[in-house]
């Protein structure tokens, strides 16, 4: 598994749908560049078992990740039409009916592949084109990415492992934090905390402390 961390984010535009019913075909996260942190999460399919809790819990957070200027990406590899079915679907019928953040239909595998989450067995012809030999799905990968367009965080769960969305605001506030006072964050760090400064001294003092 690759790490993005420190790096560019892959840049792509593909199809996805908006504002829980909106189709549009081609979103890019370029649109957020200078302006806002993303959250860009993969999840494996529509119409599955964890991938709804996941994508209701990031619904519930909105208000939290808006007030700190970021927005919330998902993105799987079924397509724009799949997406907007499931979003007709209600949340008892194991819908996600009220989502409202963007979903991108990575049915090309491409951006899966690039953010290297692509899980199955594939390849490339000569012309480019990905070859598969079996079903290819994403792992359940996260990136916090920030205004610059940089990768400053990712995490990569199996499929069976669905992710913490308080976690996730933990650490847009940790680089908010550091960004705004150019301090570290120790371990367990939490919004409310104080940070650490950089230094032999820094730690010493932060550690007789804590």
């Amino acid at each position: 598994m690759g790490v993005l961390v420190g790096k560019k984010a892959p840049v792509f535009s593909a199809p996805a749908v908006v504002n829980g019913g909106e189709v549009v075909n081609d979103f890019s996260l370029e649109q957020f560049l200078g302006k806002n942190e993303v959250i860009l999460f993969f999840y494996p399919k529509d119409f599955t078992f964890v991938c709804p809790s996941e994508l209701h819990a990031f619904q519930s957070k909105l208000g939290e990740f808006e007030k700190r200027g970021v927005k919330i990406v998902a993105c799987s590899t079924d397509t724009e039409e799949s997406h907007w079915g499931w979003l007709q679907m209600s949340k008892n019928d194991g819908g996600i009916k009220g989502v409202t953040y963007p979903i991108i239909a990575d049915t090309n595998k491409t951006i899966a592949d690039a953010y290297d989450v692509l899980l199955g067995e594939y390849d490339y012809d000569l012309e480019g084109r990905l070859i598969a030999s079996d079903t290819m799905i994403a792992y359940r990968g996260l990136f916090l990415i920030d205004k610059n367009g940089v990768v400053r965080h990712q995490i990569v769960n199996d499929l069976p492992l669905g992710r913490n969305v308080d976690e996730a605001i933990r650490m847009v506030d940790a680089l908010q934090f550091t960004e705004e006072h150019g301090e570290v964050c120790p371990a367990n760090w939490s919004s409310g905390d104080e940070g650490m400064t950089a230094t032999h001294d820094g730690v010493a003092d932060y550690l007789a402390k804590n």
